[in-house]
């Protein structure tokens, strides 16, 4: 199992953000809030409350996404872990992720005493190495922040770093990715997330595009930032494992490969995601709702049944995301079908051009399919839905796609 923990308190809000998130202020310390308090009493209360249901289960990841969960006192981390430890069975050799943003990391003595606390990796939001775009983007840190951040965490004895990096940036050109990729890769991170900017509807961000304030480079321009950073990066040693994904041996991120696998997860704090046992909830994303929720045990009680059809559906998205591709007999295991029969001359369509793979049983995109990846799962599902529902069922792909939330590190 996978636990996930929701901290979503935050220094500011960035403008292309629609994460849950609860904005402080660049000057208030997060644990002097009655806010924050109530936060990790609830916390402890639905740890608690699904120790009573799930007590015993083993986790081999704790994912602390946010928001800002640098905010978090090392203290509080330890006291969470500890609890984590006591109710679950924390593997010995868990993946423990704190998601960091580099303004909040410049004191190598909070690193050392978040490592202390039993965090063994640490995921830094960098986003972009260039003043103007930090500020575009409404970030509280400075790109020299960046660098020290990262310097501080080795410093500390982090051996597992990850950096988070948006191309297809407003007026961002191909060169100036690929620029900020190798000043990335010279801090030697051991993984680099590297994410297509989304304009989110409602951010400050998405509302400066549509009024014409800022323009996104062209498609071909983004076509190309994604195919040459790629290219980049694996030639600088990162394994391209994922879509928006890059590692050096050894240090792929164990949390986001467990949740494209398919393996149960347990979100703890507002606007968590949880899918255990065949069946998902999501909690409020205000805060009060979600204590009264904790307070009621009644956080999953409009929980949704995973249906064999939307497994299906899942099992074709999450996994078509990764290098190694979707294993074929799961699609017969889940409906009884013969997944190559079913979609026989799209397959052979997508292959003709490039864009797909199939070998010793896996059916993977290619670097192009990746590319293009959001019209061909558009495609699978609409083929898929066909063979296996009724014509007057709705549309439970759609469903699908909004219902799963995304990775943990997915540009926030």
């Amino acid at each position: 199992m996978l636990l996930y923990i929701h901290v979503p308190f935050c220094r500011t809000r960035c403008r292309y953000c629609a994460f849950h998130s609860v904005s402080l202020g660049r000057n208030v310390e997060a644990a002097r809030t009655e806010s924050f308090r109530n936060y990790v009493d609830t916390l402890l209360m639905e740890l608690a409350l699904w120790g009573d249901r799930f007590g015993g289960a083993p986790v081999s990841s704790v994912f602390f996404g946010g928001g800002t969960p640098s905010l978090l006192p090392p203290k509080i981390v330890s006291l969470l872990l500890d609890r984590v430890a006591k109710i679950f069975r924390l593997a010995p050799a868990a993946e423990i992720t704190l998601e960091a943003n580099p303004e909040s990391l410049r004191n190598r003595m909070q690193i050392h005493e978040f490592l202390k606390a039993g965090v063994n990796r640490l995921s830094i939001g960098l986003q972009s190495l260039d003043e103007e775009y930090l500020r575009l983007l409404g970030r509280p840190h400075k790109a020299q922040d960046s660098l020290r951040a990262v310097q501080a965490a080795r410093d500390a004895g982090a051996a597992n770093i990850n950096v988070d990096l948006i191309w297809g940036l407003p007026g961002q050109g191909v060169r100036h990715w690929l620029n900020t990729l190798k000043e990335a890769a010279r801090m030697k991170p051991d993984h680099i997330s590297a994410y297509g900017l989304t304009l989110e509807e409602g951010t400050p961000l998405e509302r400066d595009c549509a009024e014409g304030l800022l323009t996104l480079p062209v498609e071909r321009d983004q076509s190309v930032m994604f195919m040459e950073g790629a290219a980049l990066l694996e030639s600088l040693g990162y394994l391209h494992y994922e879509i928006s994904n890059f590692a050096r041996m050894g240090f792929q991120c164990r949390h986001n490969t467990g949740y494209w696998e398919g393996e149960d997860y347990l979100g703890l704090g507002p606007s968590a995601t949880s899918t255990m046992q065949g069946r998902r909830w999501t909690n409020p994303p205000d805060q009060g709702a979600w204590a009264t929720a904790v307070n009621a045990r009644n956080l999953d009680a409009d929980s949704e049944l995973l249906t064999p059809e939307l497994r299906v559906l899942e099992l074709i998205m999450l996994r078509l995301r990764t290098a190694r591709g979707m294993r074929v007999k799961a699609y017969k295991e889940l409906t009884g079908r013969d997944f190559l029969r079913d979609h026989r001359r799209l397959v052979h369509a997508l292959h003709e051009n490039g864009l797909i793979r199939i070998r010793d049983g896996y059916l993977r995109l290619t670097r192009s399919g990746m590319l293009v990846s959001n019209s061909i799962l558009g495609n699978l599902f609409e083929r898929t839905e066909a063979q296996l529902l009724p014509q007057s069922d709705a549309n439970p792909a759609v469903a699908a796609l909004q219902a799963i939330p995304p990775a943990p590190e997915d540009g926030r």
